[in-house]
């Protein structure tokens, strides 16, 4: 909508008033029709749907009120403003509650009313574009996964192919960009659906546990194991088994988990009789697959087992674009969630979300988003409602740039470093944006300063 289609409806039973403010409203660039009360006003409404409606609070017969509550039990949401003398500001208050976007006292502030109309009409730009970014939001979306990029539609594709394919797979991404997300999709795809989905993060696991979490155990089969436990693949039989982070399994246990892929059977901890179960494997880690074959940390028979077919899923910063679908995505959710009523967010604030590199990726974002919904509450999400090292004085934040042979170790301290220094040495937020446990910052700052 440009300025000069924008339609006003001007709402007032003193013709003389009414016809200087619609001369004065037509000069700066807008349509306007008239009424001179709340009944053939609500005609004019029906009749053309206007786009900003200005109308006085005590009108004959059908005052300003009426009307406005007349408009919002029929699910009018065009934006009002209301005039109104000074013994009626406590009714303009009341009607703000209400709905009505704002009011001005007699006599009218021209230039307070032209800032107002504008304001108006850009809410109704807003919220088309919303509809629209709705709308791209059901094309862009697949199962659980949400994105019209060019690197998430090959994300996409690769989904589509496994969902038909019951073949393992690995799915590689930093932390944080959905590779959880990726794998349930895959399984709600597929003809599994119906069957368990079951994620397992190998790294939060105690090493002495992670046998009989996998496995399973018999009653008695350790010292605490007062009852039989079934392990993972018997939970997940008929769906799919998540194994996060499985650079981190033991290198114990990887034999017998290659046997178990094989076989599709296995015993319990302290048991004898085999278990047969039809599981689905996927795979995930957020480190390169090459540096586990080459630490030796993943055996490669393994690998080579769970790597029928590999799915990348990109760091949030590759993919920008996709950062106004995912905010209007996670909105939807969290005024689920939170009983709020976030239209969506502000172009302005967009734009800071856009500029910003996203170390926590898509989780961060989801962070960010909900915070800001909780702090809004309702019309749109504002700069002020996000954390300040986003907005960072509108500035973009600063990138770690790595010259081509650093190395890991390398790459990894200056990443720490850097991102402690954008969040003013706050070692939790820190972690957040890394996706990383806080002890892990510790611990690595530890070890740079004990190297110095």
């Amino acid at each position: 909508m440009t300025q000069r289609s924008a339609h006003v409806l001007l709402v007032d039973d003193d013709e003389a008033m009414r016809e200087a403010l619609a001369v004065l409203i037509e000069s700066w660039g807008y349509r306007v029709s008239t009424a001179g009360d709340g009944v053939v006003a609500r005609s004019e409404i029906t009749r053309a749907s206007p786009d900003v409606i200005i109308t006085d609070v005590v009108l004959p017969g059908m005052s300003g009120l009426d009307l406005l509550e007349e408009l919002e039990r029929d699910g009018v949401t065009t934006p009002i403003i209301l005039i109104t003398a000074h013994g009626t500001v406590g009714w303009a208050v009341d009607a703000m509650k209400r709905g009505a976007m704002d009011f001005l006292t007699k006599p009218v502030d021209h230039d307070h009313l032209k800032a107002l109309v504008e304001r108006a009409v850009e809410e109704i730009e807003l919220r088309g574009s919303t509809l629209d970014l709705q709308r791209q939001l059901e094309e862009g979306r697949l199962g659980h996964l949400v994105g019209r990029s060019a690197a998430m539609a090959e994300v996409f594709e690769a989904v589509r192919l496994l969902a038909q394919k019951q073949t393992s797979a690995i799915i590689l991404g930093e932390s944080g960009v959905g590779k959880e997300v990726v794998a349930r999709t895959i399984h709600d795809l597929s003809r599994r659906a119906d069957g368990p989905f079951l994620a397992v993060n190998t790294a939060a696991i105690p090493e002495g546990l992670i046998e009989s979490e996998i496995f399973g155990h018999e009653k008695g089969a350790f010292n605490g194991a007062a009852q039989a436990r079934p392990g993972c693949f018997e939970q997940a039989d008929g769906g799919t088994l998540l194994l996060d982070e499985i650079g981190d399994m033991p290198l114990t246990l990887q034999p017998r988990l290659l046997r178990v892929l094989e076989e599709g059977r296995s015993r319990r901890l302290g048991g004898s009789r085999e278990i047969e179960f039809d599981v689905r494997v996927i795979a995930a880690t957020n480190r390169d697959m090459d540096e586990l074959l080459e630490e030796r940390v993943l055996r490669e028979d393994l690998f080579y087992r769970l790597n029928v077919f590999t799915v990348t899923v990109p760091p949030l910063r590759d993919h920008p674009e996709d950062i106004a679908l995912l905010g209007q995505h996670f909105i939807g959710r969290f005024n689920e969630k939170h009983e709020t009523d976030i239209k969506g967010l502000r172009p302005e604030t967009l734009e800071l979300l856009e500029a910003y590199d996203w170390p926590g990726n898509v989780r961060e974002l989801r962070n960010v988003i909900e915070r800001a919904t909780i702090l809004a509450q309702k019309s749109w999400i504002l700069p002020s409602h996000v954390p300040g090292h986003l907005r960072n004085d509108g500035a973009r934040v600063k990138k770690v740039v790595l010259p081509v042979g650093t190395t890991a170790a390398e790459a990894e301290r200056r990443l720490i470093i850097e991102t402690l220094a954008a969040v003013g040495g706050n070692k939790t937020e820190a972690a957040r944006h890394l996706g990383v446990d806080p002890k892990t910052i510790y611990n690595k700052l530890k070890a740079y300063e004990a190297a110095e």
